[in-house]
Formats: C-alpha cells, sequence, structure tokens
C-alpha cells in the first residue's frame, strides 16, 4: 500500500539505523522530544529505542489533547452533563478519563446523565438536529487537528438554525505548549523536536519558527511511521553535528510550508484566543487555548450555563503531569503497571489511545530502558 509498507520496511530501518549510528557523535547526547503521542506510539510499537545509539534518548511530550487536559474541566463537563435537560456528547477517549472523587464521564452516564460517545461533531449536530427538546452539548477538545471540524459544526448548526446545540470548548494549541516546555527553566533538557504531523498539516511551518530563532532548537515535522520517526532523528542529528537549528519539513507528502489555509480561516472566523488556560503537567500557558468570539455566543456552552472551572488536584500518587512535560517517564511512576493500567487507570496518560504511558503497556515497552 503506497505511504505505509514503504515506510515500514525493515531492510530501510536497519539502514537508517547504521547511518544514525555514523552520525551521531559519542562526546556529546541527543535529547529529542516526541511532542505528539502518534509518534511516541510508533516508536514504541516498532521498537525504535532498541534501533537508536545509546547517545540518542528520546523524551515523551504531551502526547494528545486529552492526556493534557485538567481535572477540572473534566469535572464542569460531568456537572453540564447533570443539568436538566442536557445531553453531552463526547468523544470515547475522554469517557474514562479520571475526574475528581474517582469520578469520570462514564460514571456519570452509569448514574443516569445523558452522555453519549461520538464519532464526529457531525455526530453531534445530527443528535440536536434529531432531538430539539434536547440541549445537546459537544465536548470539544484537540490540538489544531480537530478544531477546523468544530469551526465547521458550528457553522452547519447555524445554517440548520439550530437553537439547541453548543460547544464546550477544550481547543488547546501545539506552539503555545512547546513555548511552555522551553521556557521552564527546571524542566527537562531539551537539544530540538520530533514535530507534530497532522497538527503541521493545518498550521503549517511558520508557527514553529521561534523554536528555532528564540531557543535555538531544531524541529523536525514527521509522519507517524517507523521510517518517518527515524529519519525525522537523523534530520535533527545533523542539524546538532553542523551546529544548525532550523524548522525542517520530513512529511512533505502530506504538510505544505503553509499549512490548510481554508482551515486557518475557517477557525479565525469562529474562535479567538484565550488569554490563559490551564494544561495538565504544564500549569497555566497564557494564549494557549482557543474560546468562541463573541459573534458565537450563542453556541458557547460555557456562556450558555454559566459553566464553570472548579480547581482541582491531580491524584498526588500519579506522576502523568511530570510524564507529560518529560520530566520523567511511564516506569518512573509507582502507579504504573501495578493499580493502572487500561482497564483501571489512575490518569490520562493510560486513558487516552495517544498517551505514554498506554502506548508502553500496549507494546509491552514497561520493562524495557527501565535501568
Amino acid at each position: 500500500m503506497r505511504y505505509v509498507d514503504e515506510f515500514r520496511d525493515g531492510a530501510l530501518a536497519r539502514g537508517l539505523a547504521d547511518a544514525l549510528a555514523g552520525l551521531a557523535r559519542r562526546d556529546r547526547g541527543y535529547r529529542f522530544m516526541e511532542f505528539c503521542g502518534g509518534h511516541t506510539h510508533a516508536i514504541s510499537r516498532y521498537g525504535l529505542e532498541d534501533l537508536l545509539p545509546p547517545s540518542i534518548r528520546m523524551i515523551h511530550g504531551p502526547g494528545c489533547p486529552v492526556c493534557v487536559l485538567p481535572i477540572g474541566r473534566i469535572d464542569a463537563a460531568i456537572a453540564a452533563a447533570h443539568l436538566p435537560g442536557v445531553t453531552l456528547c463526547a468523544y470515547a477517549d475522554l469517557m474514562r478519563v479520571p475526574a475528581s472523587g474517582g469520578a469520570s464521564l462514564m460514571k456519570a452516564k452509569a448514574d443516569g446523565a445523558d452522555i453519549r460517545m461520538v464519532y464526529s461533531t457531525l455526530d453531534a449536530v445530527r443528535i440536536a438536529e434529531t432531538e430539539p427538546h434536547r440541549e445537546v452539548v459537544f465536548f470539544a477538545i484537540g490540538f489544531e487537528t480537530t478544531t477546523p471540524p468544530t469551526a465547521l459544526a458550528i457553522r452547519l448548526a447555524m445554517r440548520k438554525k439550530l437553537a439547541n446545540f453548543s460547544v464546550f470548548c477544550n481547543h488547546v494549541l501545539t506552539p503555545a505548549a512547546m513555548r511552555a516546555i522551553l521556557g521552564d527553566r527546571e524542566g527537562v533538557e531539551i537539544d530540538g523536536f520530533v514535530g507534530p504531523s497532522h497538527v503541521s498539516a493545518v498550521i503549517g511551518l511558520q508557527p514553529y519558527r521561534f523554536v528555532a530563532a528564540e531557543f535555538g532548537k531544531p524541529l523536525v515535522v514527521a509522519g507517524f511511521e517507523p521510517l518517518d520517526v527515524m529519519q525525522a532523528v537523523v534530520m535533527l542529528v545533523r542539524q546538532l553535528n553542523e551546529a544548525r537549528c532550523d524548522v525542517e519539513n520530513q512529511y512533505r507528502r502530506a504538510v505544505g510550508s503553509g499549512g490548510n489555509v481554508k482551515a486557518q480561516d475557517e477557525t479565525a472566523d469562529i474562535f479567538e484566543l484565550r488569554e490563559s488556560f490551564e494544561w495538565r503537567g504544564l500549569g497555566a500557558i497564557p494564549k494557549s487555548a482557543l474560546r468562541l468570539r463573541d459573534g458565537y455566543a450563542q453556541f458557547d456552552a460555557e456562556r450558555r450555563f454559566g459553566i464553570e472551572t472548579p480547581a482541582a488536584k491531580d491524584n498526588p500518587a500519579c506522576e502523568c503531569g511530570a510524564i507529560l512535560r518529560g520530566a520523567k517517564r511511564p516506569h518512573d511512576c509507582k502507579l504504573f503497571g501495578t493499580v493502572c493500567t487500561p482497564e483501571t487507570p489512575m490518569g490520562s496518560c493510560m486513558v487516552s489511545s495517544e498517551g505514554a504511558c498506554a502506548a508502553r503497556w500496549t507494546y509491552r515497552r514497561f520493562d524495557a530502558h527501565a535501568a
């Protein structure tokens, strides 16, 4: 199959591993953060760390929007779902994320709240259209990749004149999180980023320029296949060896330098920046998330229902926050693989299909590189 089998070729992978063995200097280390959970899963699934020289270390980053969503936002969604006449629509990954007091959307549904799993924004719009007596709230979440579909759902609801449809907006921005990670003086040392692919297909390369210009770190946007990741690491190592720091594009078959302008325009028309937004593990990050503009206030569930985000603390025994900012790995958490498993998750990193803990568990990598 084009663009799949070619990027899983074992012989080519060994060739890239040999190239890295020759490129990696022994007098220095290379610390690269893969920001996206899709890359983390590719690394674990295909055992890419086993192909890397000892001097190259891959550091797990924020992973996915479900992972970085703070507990207070889940608490707020549960409270909204219990309002009379409200139907809350959410993606499956959100259903089992632990909230305060051991609660979750799944448990709230079992307790009688009308919470429905959907596969797309259009599912929520259809429910609002077919059940006009219900107030349908879509739990919108995602990086820049899934923001345009939410914008289109709002535009469709306007066209259909659906007065019972609204959005609980939790869309967050990748470059802002990168800035926070690089600006954390007490955080993990990073020499470069493997940049996200699907996000970059939407926003292009320009939003990452500050990584090189302000922080002197290289960034290579990479696809999700194993050879994509390997080639991106080769490109990063070459940059560091040559004392360069550029934003490069390994994933040219899908990512253009300018991104998807139509998607950018739709997003800009409907959303605006929040002054600040809380990220699990990273704290409050300025201008790191979106909310609906005043012209679309009728579709803003937070304004419509007076939804407030309560202060909430993570499970103190769970290291999910430290794992999300790259300070620790899954096996550093004493809960990992014991009381915390996909069946009994203690944190979002084990719940999400793109979480670092889920990757280590799913592909049986929990013993690898633990030393």
